[in-house]
């Protein structure tokens, strides 16, 4: 059997959890290279996660002529070159969202990529692995919602993680609430639809965090749009949620509707005692969707190994990408914002 050999790129929070999932649960593929240029997460995969090759330099370890393929987990600016670098290099690519922050470069890298007809690429939409959300796609693909008329998504990270952020933020940019956050619901708003995006009304405040307007980053935005096949869409992105790791999904059409996660359980558990009747819930993304980022790698080796073409491509990054810079626009321009191409 095919034993492929990976190089990845970041090895911070998220970085870490593909790590771990390659090195123990992925068949047919080693973690045989690290970049990073954190002394600690290379001792990290040295010495915890058996990595024979660490490098400080991306140039370096793409270089290695041993490595099949490469995941980048680097922060976004980064994304566009290093996939790039990697096509070059006759490279498999598996990238974490965004595939960019600048829709020029976005569309440039989309040429190279279809000059690689036989280099898989995959974009990190883990969501799409999830259980709860694949059956809700099976749903909606049997006609039993009707014709979707209006989606709600909420992804509101735990409040444990905002100091974190806003140390991130004094040093680097995120490309902003929408396309640090809100880009996973854009793409499942398009997956769920098979429509796009056509206006948008973005509002953001930093209530909790006001500190943040120094870094030109909000805590909490949300979007009013519209969709070209007339799917009215609400989105809400924020960084404090006390109650835990909070994402929910909520799908209405003709016949019915759906709702995934309307509460962050973390499990069957309802506890009762003195402080009333409790649900033990989520409080981050890891236990969220253990599996889906699981499921999300399988399929990525899984599609090298069968020379297969992974349902998710780089026009899905264009697109969410495209949806989330509009957002912004319209929350700092404080208007509605019509995306190039849109039919309305």
């Amino acid at each position: 059997m095919t034993q492929l050999k990976i190089g990845q790129v970041g090895l911070g929070r998220l970085g870490r959890i593909h790590a771990q999932n390659l090195s123990k649960y992925i068949m047919n593929a080693e973690l045989f290279a690290v970049t990073s240029i954190v002394p600690e997460e290379l001792d990290y995969a040295k010495n915890e996660l058996g990595v024979k090759h660490c490098y400080t330099s991306y140039t370096e370890m793409i270089n290695n002529d041993e490595l099949d393929a490469v995941i980048i987990v680097s922060p976004s600016g980064f994304h566009t070159v290093q996939i790039s670098q990697a096509l070059k290099k006759g490279l498999h690519v598996f990238s974490e969202k965004p595939i960019g922050i600048d829709l020029t470069t976005i569309n440039d890298l989309l040429s190279e990529l279809d000059n690689h007809p036989n280099t898989v690429f995959q974009l990190g939409f883990m969501r799409r692995f999830d259980d709860s959300y694949l059956y809700a796609k099976e749903v909606i693909e049997r006609g039993d919602l009707g014709e979707i008329t209006s989606m709600r998504c909420y992804g509101i990270d735990p409040s444990e993680g905002l100091p974190s952020f806003i140390n991130f933020a004094k040093n680097s940019a995120s490309g902003g609430i929408f396309l640090d956050m809100s880009i996973h619901d854009i793409d499942l708003v398009r997956w769920f639809t098979e429509s796009e995006f056509s206006t948008v009304y973005a509002l953001g405040n930093s209530l909790a965090a006001p500190q943040l307007a120094d870094y030109n980053e909000l805590e909490t935005g949300a979007c009013l749009a519209t969709l070209e096949n007339g799917v009215i869409v609400y989105l809400l992105a924020g960084r404090n949620a006390n109650h835990g790791y909070h994402v929910e999904t909520e799908i209405i059409g003709t016949k019915g509707m759906i709702r995934i996660g309307n509460a962050p359980e973390k499990n069957l558990v309802t506890v009762y005692d003195d402080n009333g009747v409790i649900r033990p819930t989520s409080t981050h993304f890891p236990e969220r969707f253990k599996i889906a980022f699981i499921n999300e790698l399988s399929t990525f080796v899984n599609s090298i190994i069968n020379n297969e073409k992974p349902t998710i491509t780089g026009n899905d990054g264009l697109k969410s990408t495209e949806a989330a810079i509009a957002m912004q626009e319209s929350f700092e321009k404080n208007e509605v914002v019509k995306l190039a191409g849109a039919r309305i």
